[in-house]
């Protein structure tokens, strides 16, 4: 099937280049030392117009550079200098793309002249024919100089030494290696450009896997010879994403992954949402051994605040229907054991875990004997007393944050006057950890009391939330008639099955989250903070704005210094 414009990005065939060339005094663009600008501006393989002119560096220019250009004082003399060649110049460049044999040279010292003349750099796009040559010919030719490569290639123009000449020489071999670079799948400008970064890649031959992929929003999968899926990923711009994994991405994991893949395949998405949603739900299910992030979910635990008679903070990897408080799921036990720390700190609950009022207790547990929590265990605390301490705690969690926040960062005022720098900052981290823990917790509750929610996006796209899950998508054409929602699966029949699971929340709103559906919680609240702005809501059962007071986020890091 051919593909369109959008997924090939620019055509070549309608790209204008602006192919140039400059003679120089040597030495460095500091000096300032043009003395001629040739250029050629070619689109479509046709030459649509030519510009030459010598240029006055405003100073000698050396015996050695007249042998090699034939460009003497002389003929310089009575040229203009660089500030009065720039306008026409930049008039006959316009936006086209830059086109230079080692054309960060040429680059250089025209934009040195430009600095020095008030004006901003240039903002074009440029594209290096000496470094695309070395990623498509340089096995055919001794070395990758111009006259070499025109020699080889016996080239319609012959660089000489001088601008235009050599521009015009750089204008053919542009083309011809347009024409290599069809091989590996170059059809736009922007694959052209990226393909210099992939001239050493063990892999670049795998470049082929990326021919078919759109320039779309979607999901690609990297699968083995055997069809095991080893990598799921999300990109506005498949094309585009797929193949820096052949250019920039040095990390080991990444050339290891580009090894082992035999198969590329996607799933066009119509928005960004549907894609980052979909991600998260194949990673779940499939569990492809290159992902990292949402491959951790089953490590997720809670904070429980027991229901017993003298309730305690407990981390455990599930939740129950036992009546208990949870905060959760937090990213793994250590950071649940964190958001514990800092409440304790805060209120001083209970941290043993005996049983209060059995007669074998000889006395107070070590924390209490430290001062730093109650020990209901050896009656130091009446049950109606320390109740009040637990209904602090549930109020900080459910209701203000503050009551927890405000002791914490008042202590750590408090050290760090007394210039306990180390004790203050791990305070701060505590206080941090917990605001981190509750702003999570708001941002799902409120989601998932909002119910069914229909929102709109630029327009363009609309989406439907069951508790903060996605149900579903639609494009809305230029008549405001919505498409077909698209389901967000694949074809059951392919292999690792990528059906989605079925969207939906069984559990009531405001009960504890189950961890398999955090991920996907955390993405969506994170696409609404990030596109808020261009959201409009057409229909909510309830708000989408968090209740309760702003929590503060005690980034960056309070400093504390000696």
């Amino acid at each position: 099937m051919q593909r369109s414009f959008d997924d090939l990005g620019t055509p070549l065939s309608e790209v204008v280049f602006c192919v140039l060339d400059l003679e120089t005094t040597g030495g460095t663009a500091a000096d300032g030392g043009i003395t001629e600008i040739g250029a050629v501006k070619v689109c479509g393989g046709e030459r649509l117009a030519t510009f030459r002119t010598f240029v006055n560096p405003g100073h000698s220019i050396p015996l050695q550079i007249t042998r090699l250009t034939g460009i003497s004082e002389s003929m310089v003399a009575g040229a203009p200098p660089p500030d009065e060649v720039l306008p026409t110049f930049l008039e006959f460049l316009g936006d086209a793309v830059i086109v230079g044999h080692n054309v960060r040279y040429d680059l250089g010292y025209l934009n040195a002249a430009m600095e020095r003349s008030g004006r901003p750099k240039l903002a074009n796009r440029v594209l290096d024919t000496l470094r695309l040559a070395r990623r498509l010919v340089r096995d055919e030719v001794p070395n990758c100089r111009l006259g070499t490569l025109a020699d080889r290639f016996r080239l319609p123009n012959r660089p000489s030494h001088r601008a235009l000449d050599d521009a015009l020489a750089t204008g053919d071999l542009l083309h011809l290696l347009i024409e290599r670079a069809t091989a590996f799948g170059v059809c736009g400008l922007d694959d052209l450009i990226d393909l210099p970064t992939m001239a050493a890649h063990p892999q670049a031959a795998k470049l082929r896997l990326t021919d078919r992929l759109p320039r779309k929003p979607g999901v690609y999968l990297f699968r083995d010879g055997g069809g095991r899926t080893l990598y799921v990923g999300k990109a506005t711009d498949l094309r585009s994403r797929v193949r820096s994994y052949f250019s920039g991405d040095d990390r080991r994991k990444v050339g290891q992954l580009l090894r082992e893949v035999e198969r590329i395949d996607h799933v066009v998405c119509p928005s960004p949402l549907e894609a980052a949603v979909l991600e998260v739900r194949l990673i779940h299910r499939l569990e492809p051994r290159f992902n990292r992030q949402s491959t951790t979910w089953r490590r997720y635990s809670y904070l429980k605040l027991t229901d017993e008679a003298f309730p305690r903070l407990s981390v455990v990897k599930a939740i129950r229907d036992d009546g208990a408080l949870y905060l959760g799921p937090l990213p793994s036990a250590k950071a649940a054991k964190r958001v514990a720390e800092a409440i304790e700190t805060a209120v001083p609950l209970r941290r043993c875990t005996g049983t209060p009022g059995r007669a074998d207790r000889s006395g107070p547990c070590a924390p209490a004997q430290l001062g730093v929590s109650t020990c209901p265990c050896a009656g130091a605390i009446t049950e109606a007393a320390y109740a009040q301490l637990v209904a602090t705690v549930r109020r900080g969690l459910l209701e203000d944050p503050a009551v927890l926040l405000g002791p914490l960062e008042a202590k750590m005022h408090a050290l760090a006057a007394e210039e306990r720098f180390e004790e203050a900052a791990d305070m701060r981290d505590r206080a941090a950890a917990l605001a981190t823990a509750l702003k999570r917790q708001q941002r799902f509750d409120t989601l998932r009391r909002a119910g069914r929610v229909v929102m709109e996006v630029d327009g363009s796209s609309r989406a439907e939330l069951l508790r903060g899950r996605l149900l579903r998508t639609w494009t809305v054409t230029k008549h405001g008639i919505a498409a077909v929602p698209l389901p967000l699966d694949l074809d059951p029949s392919a292999p690792d099955s990528l059906e989605a699971p079925a969207p939906g929340d069984a559990s009531a709103p405001g009960a504890p989250l189950p961890k398999a559906l955090a991920d996907e919680l955390a993405c969506v609240a994170q696409w609404i903070d990030r596109y808020g702005h261009r959201i409009r809501v057409i229909h909510a059962d309830g708000s989408l704005v968090p209740t309760g007071p702003p929590l503060p986020s005690f980034e960056p890091p309070v400093p504390f210094r000696r």
